[in-house]
């Protein structure tokens, strides 16, 4: 991308100057600053709004408490550990 400098920033007013005229350049001024706003607001609202979209989060299993757990396991489940043999 190209970079613009302070000349060819007087250029285009020059021309823009030249083109609109001094009475008719500060109307297109504003109305080219509210045509940026708007745009910007549309676009930040659009982000947000995909952004929220997107934004899917699963939902968190509720834990249960371990006692609860062991007692509803059947006893073959449970392996007794034997000890190493040396």
């Amino acid at each position: 991308m190209p970079n613009i400098g302070a000349a060819e920033i007087i250029m285009i007013v020059l021309v823009a100057l030249v083109v609109f005229g001094p009475r008719k350049l500060p109307e297109l001024g504003r109305t080219v600053g509210q045509a940026l706003r708007e745009f910007r607001s549309h676009t930040s609202s659009v982000t947000n709004e995909l952004r929220s979209g997107l934004d899917v989060t699963p939902p968190v299993p509720q834990a249960v408490p371990a006692a609860q757990v062991m007692a509803e396991a059947p006893a073959e489940a449970v392996v007794p550990v034997a000890a190493k043999a040396s």
